[in-house]
């Protein structure tokens, strides 16, 4: 935890114990600046990059590990830290007549969860290059990438391009993200990163090099938790077994053991508690499905889908007992203004693509059994995170 972290929490401090300090530190879909105990994943990343401390663009290439390794979390801290050492390079040079090193690359993210068509990949490219307001409507795709390639026409040594998630469900399709690729202008890198083994993804056959990303080994995993513990929760609200119980349990996966710890102590907060227990553990672990949709992905459906789900969250067994009753339960409530149609239509939309679960019922009499709606994720946490937005 960095010193301005430890000053914000003795901030929120009131006249009370308070168990959760930070819920936004403790998300388990929060990335931090510094993951913990990955040094090695750094190292081999940098390896692949190592070109640009030479002012060169490395070779495409595709970094790949099962879920909850710390994929996203470790490329977003890595490029968010040469995009800046990058800038202040570029600045020595604008500012200074002394012999010098190459200028570096520039480096962007772009998460597919939140650009799904070419219009919102380039756009997402260019607007993370240029201080310049760039249009999101009343503009061709054809339009957005020529300005693409004048900004980059005026850069000695081009941008390196770390595109995540490219072979989720619901995101741009592989075979459209290598015409993508291809579209970009010659002076750029890409780094994709998926889970997908290299051969069953056909965008490696573009690239030079794969880099696997390991699960957590089972220490490394307990100083995760007690890390995120630290910053997020009051002291000593989480025994040291109690953390090294939690990643048993997530067997290497971090965002499971970052989930399982969130929804523990949140249920710990609600019970006015200033520590979490074992009870709280087991309740979080019943609680998230195996295998289980990452949350960020569901935080990043649209608005309307997300106010669907939030409503499901809150309906009992009866109310879930087929689609057409959860349907109308959802389109009556008075925080949402769809029509059950287009609830009917969400709801569906979201099974197929595994936000949640058409599940066929119990057949009780002649004919079909209806089907009922079951979550793949755990209400709990998409509870709590979806309203702290507000």
């Amino acid at each position: 935890m960095d010193i301005d972290a430890r000053i914000r929490r003795r901030q929120r401090r009131d006249d009370g114990p308070v168990l959760i300090r930070d819920y936004e530190t403790l998300s388990p879909v929060a990335h931090v600046d510094e993951p913990s105990n990955r040094g090695p994943v750094f190292e081999r990343l940098l390896d692949h990059l190592d070109p640009v401390f030479d002012g060169r663009l490395p070779p495409n290439a595709y970094a790949y590990g099962p879920a909850g390794a710390g994929k996203s979390a470790v490329v977003t801290a890595l490029f968010s830290r040469l995009d800046r050492f990058s800038a202040e390079q570029r600045s020595v040079i604008h500012t200074s007549t002394r012999v010098r090193s190459p200028s570096s690359p520039g480096f962007v993210y772009v998460d597919l969860r939140e650009t799904q068509t070419g219009f919102e990949f380039y756009h997402a490219v260019l607007d993370a290059l240029t201080d310049d307001p760039v249009p999101a409507h009343g503009i061709s795709t054809e339009r957005i990438r020529e300005r693409l390639q004048t900004e980059l026409d005026q850069t000695e040594t081009g941008v390196v391009v770390a595109v995540d998630h490219v072979d989720e469900p619901n995101t741009v399709d592989l075979s459209e993200l290598i015409d993508l690729f291809a579209g970009l202008p010659n002076n750029t890198s890409w780094l994709a990163v998926g889970r997908g083994e290299p051969e069953t993804v056909p965008l490696s056959e573009y690239t030079a090099r794969s880099i696997r990303i390991d699960a957590y080994q089972p220490q490394i995993l307990v100083d995760v938790v007690m890390t995120r513990a630290s910053a997020g929760l009051s002291q000593q609200a989480l025994r040291h077994d109690l953390a090294r119980q939690i990643a048993d349990w997530a067997d290497g996966n971090a965002y499971d053991a970052l989930t399982a710890l969130f929804i523990a102590a949140d249920r710990a907060s609600r019970a006015g508690r200033t520590q979490v227990t074992e009870a709280d553990l087991e309740t979080a672990y019943e609680e998230i499905p195996q295998p289980s949709v990452s949350l960020g992905r569901i935080l990043s459906l649209p608005e309307n889908k997300q106010l669907v789900l939030r409503e499901l969250v809150e309906l009992d067994d009866r109310q879930r007992r087929s689609v057409t009753v959860t349907t109308d339960a959802i389109s009556d409530s008075p925080n949402v203004d769809l029509t059950s149609g287009t609830v009917k239509r969400f709801l569906y939309e979201m099974a197929e693509i595994g936000i949640v679960e058409r599940v066929q019922g119990d057949s009780r009499g002649k004919g079909r059994p209806p089907s009922r709606i079951e979550l793949r994720f755990p209400p709990t946490a998409f509870r709590r995170l979806y309203d702290l937005r507000d």
